[in-house]
């Protein structure tokens, strides 16, 4: 197996916001360092966690510069948005950022079929020289990418050579993997089911919950590549309140996230719109979930 191109535990990075409401980028370069000091070897901007539904394309193209300038790993950029036009001009934009690679979603809301999903990454795909990583999460997008349409974007573009597998079908991301091989890189991009994915052969994780618990992520990662199922199953048992904690139907993520890294002393503030404030609850939560996690450690 080659090296993986992007790392092996990336962070999805949180977005940190003032008490304004804007950007935060003195805070955004000290939790890229901390993730990264952590066991963080590559970091997501802008996807999911990182509210980038909710940022201006500026925003997000000067947070692409403030992180990749933060830190020495791999930096993704999230880049997609449902309209193709404006994925592929931000797309364009980001090699003259500093970052490694670009994460590309499946555009929510359209539902196209498979031809268009292929079509939407293809164009975001031939905007760039940089490494593309598909993001499938079908529960935020309500479309899944089919096992052919990623062997398919991989062998016709030679920059598409990651998957970030949220949508818990095994099955597809074992006979992705199997077909492609090293031609792509796998990542389980649900932090509950690394275990699981690393045995089809993935590479690492995108996760969320290694804002808090990268040392353990890690952990498993490196036990699994040398075979020590048994150590990995024990760290996988201690992330586990950590996973059950990250995004509920109350609390969705990143609203736990931002509340555990305010836990830990960052100023990342509240989350924007859509996503509401965080309450005392979720925040005695978040401290629960890491005064438990570093006892466990000892």
């Amino acid at each position: 197996m080659t090296s993986p191109r992007f790392g092996t535990v990336l962070t999805a990075m949180v977005t940190p916001f003032s008490s304004d409401g804007s950007v935060d980028f003195d805070v955004a370069a000290q939790v890229a360092r901390y993730l990264v000091e952590q066991g963080s070897d590559g970091l997501v901007v802008a996807g999911s966690t990182g509210e980038g539904s909710s940022l201006s394309d500026q925003e997000k193209l000067d947070l692409f510069s403030c992180v990749a300038q933060a830190v020495n790993v791999p930096v993704l950029a999230g880049t997609s948005s449902s309209d193709t036009a404006r994925s592929v001009a931000l797309t364009s934009q980001v090699a003259a950022t500093g970052v490694a690679g670009v994460l590309a979603t499946t555009p929510a809301y359209a539902r196209p079929n498979q031809s268009g999903i292929a079509a939407h990454l293809g164009a975001m795909a031939q905007s760039t020289p940089l490494g593309l990583m598909i993001y499938d999460i079908p529960s935020r997008t309500g479309r899944k990418v089919a096992s052919a349409t990623t062997i398919d974007l991989v062998r016709k573009h030679v920059n598409v050579i990651a998957l970030k597998d949220a949508s818990a079908d095994l099955v597809s991301a074992a006979h992705t993997k199997a077909v492609l091989g090293d031609e792509l890189d796998l990542y389980s991009g649900d932090d509950a089911l690394l275990m699981p994915f690393m045995a089809i052969g993935a590479a690492g994780i995108v996760s969320v919950a290694a804002h808090w618990a990268g040392v353990e992520f890690a952990g498993i990662v490196r036990s699994v590549q040398r075979g020590d199922w048994e150590q990995a199953r024990a760290l996988n048992e201690r992330v586990a309140p950590s996973c059950a904690f990250e995004s509920t139907e109350q609390y969705p993520n990143p609203m736990p996230s931002k509340a555990a890294m305010r836990a830990l002393g960052f100023a990342v503030g509240q989350c924007r719109l859509p996503h509401g404030p965080s309450d005392v609850a979720l925040d005695l939560a978040a401290a629960d979930v890491i005064a438990l996690l570093r006892g466990a450690r000892g």
